[in-house]
């Protein structure tokens, strides 16, 4: 299974970040949380992304932030090493997709959900 971290974790039921961390949970991957209001979801406290928390064996980057949001954490989002960065609905960026292709991260325009529901994941 697939090490996901969800960047924009929520504990509000009807955000998509707290969607995909349920169907992640569901399809048996291991979720990381980050996010900057505490809280858990499924069992997993969302770590502050603010701390920059030191993680290893990421697969899977998965974005809930907008493109606005996103350039303050590049280098960190790209030092995770993810083998790809899922930029979901709303988070497309193609300065960050660039970048993450030339660090050799796959970027992958796509929706969590679908992609889970429909195996692509």
């Amino acid at each position: 299974m697939k090490k996901t971290v969800i960047i924009g974790a929520s504990t509000n039921p009807s955000r998509y970040a707290f969607l995909a961390a349920d169907r992640l949970t569901r399809h048996g991957h291991e979720i990381v949380p980050l996010g900057i209001r505490p809280g858990e979801v499924f069992g997993q406290p969302i770590l502050d992304i603010r701390k920059k928390p030191a993680l290893s064996g990421v697969d899977t980057v998965t974005l809930y932030i907008g493109p606005h949001r996103q350039p303050e954490w590049y280098d960190y989002i790209l030092g995770l090493k993810p083998a790809r960065i899922i930029f979901n609905p709303g988070t497309e960026n193609y300065e960050f997709e660039k970048l993450a292709e030339a660090a050799g991260v796959e970027a992958v325009e796509g929706c969590t959900l679908v992609m889970l529901q429909s195996g692509q994941f």
